[in-house]
């Protein structure tokens, strides 16, 4: 997940996304770098937009409450006691997608 940070960091900073310069931003960090994951990294984005790829996304759900709260409209806050249980268990199955 790191090396997509990287990719992404390096085209809004408008540098050149290579295996170079994403290396370089993913040590910096402080996280190892795995060369392989770099080429592969490098080749799936070769043709791709990522601007295009970044206007295309999914808007963050978050955005929806406080677009009601710009209305003008209010809600009450109401959350069922497990759902903090369930944010975790999303969490869990996220973090085993990514490693």
């Amino acid at each position: 997940m790191e090396y997509v940070y990287a990719a992404l960091l390096l085209h809004k900073l408008q540098k050149e996304v290579n295996e170079a310069n994403i290396s370089s931003v993913v040590k910096a960090s402080g996280a190892d770098v795995n060369d392989a994951q770099v080429k592969a990294l490098v080749a799936a984005l070769a043709d791709i937009n990522i601007e295009d790829a970044i206007k295309a996304a999914p808007v963050a759900v978050a955005a929806a409450p406080a677009a009601a709260e710009a209305a003008g409209e209010e809600k009450k806050e109401e959350k069922p006691k497990d759902e903090g249980k369930t944010e975790e268990a999303a969490m869990e199955g996220l973090s085993s997608l990514f490693g």
